[in-house]
């Protein structure tokens, strides 16, 4: 079963870009508990400034590669479809 995000598309990869500012491989910051919580509340306070780039990304990912389509249409259905009807939501969404 797949889960399911309590997050909105953007607001989760506006957070991934704001946090990649402080560790470029997803590592917690060197340092310990306080840098690391100093960090998360940096993320907390800023990952509105990259909603704009949040946004290109999801737009660039509308359309699919044909492996992409590929590997859904094995899976059953229109992947092309079910995958550009699923980001336009993740858009409408907003934060």
């Amino acid at each position: 079963m797949t889960d399911i995000a309590l997050t909105a598309p953007i607001e989760r990869v506006a957070r991934v870009i704001c946090a990649e500012a402080h560790s470029s491989n997803g590592s917690k910051p060197k340092g310990g508990a306080a840098i690391a919580a100093a960090v998360s509340g940096h993320i907390d306070a800023t990952w509105e400034q990259e909603v704009e780039r949040a946004t290109a990304v999801l737009k660039t990912l509308r359309e699919p590669t044909a492996e992409m389509v590929a590997a859904g249409d094995a899976v059953d259905g229109n992947a092309a479809e079910v995958w550009s009807a699923m980001i336009a939501k993740a858009l409408e969404q907003g934060v």
